[in-house]
């Protein structure tokens, strides 16, 4: 069975989410997907691969065509996402998921040079959490410290590098102008972000 799913025009989530409705409901072999920007084409190809999909992506006049097959099915087979997906059990075994929610670069009002030092500061403590520290969902103006040549990128990385999971928001990136800017964490929609928080057990936002 294949389906086809026109998300031209449609806001972040939309896309994601037509996408889970039609597996939920349909379970299709195969699927084409039509988006009409990089966020999109990022959001969708990672879900339909964490949902056991082979993805490639064809791009023509401003158009992105995700191309989706069941492993096995026939599809050309994609390297895997580098989005950890942990099972019911490993959730249910896991005593702590504490998610890091950032919206902004900067901590608190006043003096926007101090806040982001102690923005630097938080990050550099985060390491304390240890094995605790499961995502780091970033929003809004927070994208920024996940781009080329920011200050806290190198303790984004060194987190991520520990285990954590950084989730940026692809509407905050496209937003800003700064998908291509983007050097860590993948690119995620607000299904991943309200997901992660339903799913910690703790959520810290500074």
């Amino acid at each position: 069975m294949n389906t086809t799913l026109d998300c031209k025009g449609l806001a972040c989530p939309q896309p994601v989410l037509r996408c889970k409705r039609c597996i939920e409901d349909e379970s299709p072999d195969s699927m084409e997907v039509v988006v009409d920007n990089d966020a999109a084409r990022q959001n969708v190809s990672r879900y339909l691969q964490n949902q056991g999909y082979a993805v490639e992506v064809a791009e023509e006049d401003g158009l992105f065509r995700i191309l989706a097959s069941r492993e096995g099915s026939g599809g050309v087979a994609n390297e895997p996402c580098g989005c950890e997906v942990m099972s019911t059990q490993e959730l249910e075994e896991a005593t702590q998921r504490i998610v890091v929610f950032l919206t902004a670069d900067t901590i608190g009002r006043g003096d926007d040079e101090l806040g982001g030092k102690l923005m630097l500061n938080f990050l550099s403590t985060l390491p304390e959490l240890g094995e605790t520290l499961w995502r780091i969902v970033i929003v809004n103006g927070g994208v920024r410290m996940a781009t080329k040549g920011n200050p806290c990128l190198e303790k984004l990385a060194a987190l991520e590098s520990d285990g954590a999971q950084i989730l940026v928001c692809g509407t905050c990136l496209d937003h800003f102008d700064l998908l291509d800017q983007k050097a860590i964490g993948e690119t995620t929609n607000m299904l991943d972000v309200v997901t992660s928080l339903q799913l910690a057990t703790k959520v810290l936002q500074p």
